[in-house]
């Protein structure tokens, strides 16, 4: 089974893939967990733009870096786990890219198009919604500071590309809740998908 948890930043994602990893380990099943950016060669390179002084890569060399770290990621870990039926759970997968990279003015149809043609499809994708101004307090941003992805203008038309999303398998998540309250419609979500 292959879980996808996605929203902008300060949704609580992490806390949530923790959760769910151990719960469903608790039923003995075989669970790995993973993020992207990955810490891959590409991934990495990626995760140093949000912070590099000159900023992000430019468009082409940013999607080209997503897309290699990606079909790594697919090929190395995602792919050989889901071959041994263990459940794969994703920090972030194509669906942010279709929001980052949309919020960038690349068309989002066409960054889902290329994904698809090499990325696995997830059984569930979780998108873990807050309002802006609660993303912002979370990730401890004040409105002009933080990094090219955490910038209101840009953490808005993310928000906006995640709403419009629809697929088989694809819940919205209230993440304003407390972390329990919502690990709980998470796994009552998967265990029912799983039976």
């Amino acid at each position: 089974m292959f879980i996808v948890f996605e929203g902008i930043d300060g949704t609580g994602k992490s806390t949530q893939v923790k959760m769910l990893t151990e719960a469903l380990q608790e039923r003995g099943l075989a669970v790995q967990s993973s993020y992207e950016p990955t810490n891959g060669q590409y991934g990495k390179l990626l995760r140093e733009s949000m912070t590099r002084p000159e900023g992000r890569y430019p468009l082409a060399e940013e999607l080209d870096l997503f897309y290699k770290d990606r079909q790594e990621h697919v090929e190395t870990l995602i792919n050989p786990a889901l071959e041994r039926e263990e459940v794969i759970i994703l920090d972030r997968y194509y669906y942010s890219m279709m929001a980052y990279q949309g919020a960038r003015g690349v068309d989002v149809d066409e960054i889902r198009a290329k994904n698809e043609e090499f990325a696995t499809t997830p059984d569930l994708i979780f998108v873990l919604t807050v309002p802006i101004e609660v993303s912002l307090e979370r990730i401890g941003v004040r409105d002009g500071e933080g990094n090219a992805f955490e910038k209101r203008e840009n953490l808005e038309k993310c928000a906006d590309i995640f709403a419009s999303l629809e697929d088989d398998n694809l819940f919205f998540i209230d993440a304003t809740r407390s972390p329990a309250e919502i690990h709980e419609e998470i796994r009552r979500l998967t265990l029912g998908y799983m039976l």
